[in-house]
């Protein structure tokens, strides 16, 4: 009985010590920079290379795309270990509708410079310089943001809060816990998931200086006082249908929620092309080209 409670002790230890290894690595991984040479401009925008020094200590490398005067100006944000090549497809979109266009790397992402990604924390600062930016570059032009995952959460965890015109928030988690969580489930199992994020957010205020609890957008967004359009992939397992559902229940009037059948944590413009062409460039017209003033009434959930 001794041997075996030794044995078991120690297979315990070795357990343990295994999954601490993981969980470091796994955060390592997660948090490293990732850089890309994005190269030239597209040939067929009209595109303004543009470097913006940012609040998170990063100078944000970026593309700004002139277009109607007064069609209003769309700040698009990119998600986690991706830049701004991601939204080129939405960039042509927009432009081809007459909005202004501007595309940047997050710090740590593409070509704007950092020493870790940090899931919306600095991040969210560059959300509020590139914002602040368009509002100095293009003055009197109504403002809305679309952010893909990490990009939606930079704009709602923004403090204070970014006083656009409109936001459009695609697949963006409601916890960095649960985004941990759900992204370990992916690939290790929903019970050996839920065992390890609790190494891992324990990781992030020792490597990267910030209490994750603050990396909680369903307790920010009832400070976001715009016009909401949501919008979830009805299969995403990653920033899931039940999150979304949370956000669009904290987030204040006027708020639609679109989900799309069938969609994972994909990009939706490409996945469902005509309706997201539909649904954006509708919700972005109506509220960036509205007379001041003017209120829209709420479309609800989809």
């Amino acid at each position: 009985m001794r041997r075996f409670g030794l044995l078991l002790t120690v297979s315990v230890l070795i357990a343990v010590g295994l999954a601490l290894a993981t969980s470091l690595l796994v955060g390592t991984l997660a948090s490293a920079p990732a850089p890309v040479a994005v190269g030239s401009p597209p040939t067929d925008l009209p595109i303004e290379s543009v470097s913006i020094e940012s609040k998170s200590g990063s100078r944000l490398a970026g593309w700004l795309i002139h277009g109607q005067s007064k069609g209003g100006v769309v700040l698009l944000m990119h998600g986690v270990r991706a830049n701004r090549l991601e939204l080129l497809g939405r960039a042509r979109l927009l432009h081809k509708h007459g909005f202004s266009v501007l595309l940047f790397d997050f710090q740590a992402h593409g070509e704007s410079p950092g020493r870790h990604i940090t899931f919306g924390y600095l991040e969210s600062l560059d959300a509020r310089t590139a914002f602040d930016y368009l509002r100095h570059a293009l003055p009197g032009e109504r403002i809305g943001i679309v952010g893909m995952s990490l990009g939606g959460a930079a704009a709602v965890l923004a403090d204070p809060p970014i006083q656009a015109d409109a936001m459009v928030l695609e697949a963006v988690y409601a916890s960095f816990h649960m985004a941990v969580e759900n992204r370990l489930a992916i690939r290790v199992g929903s019970v050996a998931g839920r065992l390890l994020a609790p190494t891992l957010l324990w990781q992030v205020k020792l490597r990267l200086g910030f209490d994750p609890r603050l990396l909680q957008p369903s307790d920010c967004i009832g400070r976001v006082h715009v016009p909401l359009l949501l919008i979830a992939g009805a299969a995403d397992a990653h920033a899931t249908l039940a999150e979304m559902n949370q956000l669009y229940m904290q987030a204040n009037e006027p708020k639609e929620l679109w989900v799309i059948a069938g969609a994972r944590h994909v990009d939706f413009e490409s996945y469902a092309p005509a309706e997201y062409e539909q649904r954006v460039i509708g919700f972005l017209e109506a509220r960036l080209r509205a007379e001041r003033g003017e209120r829209t009434a709420p479309v609800g959930r989809q």
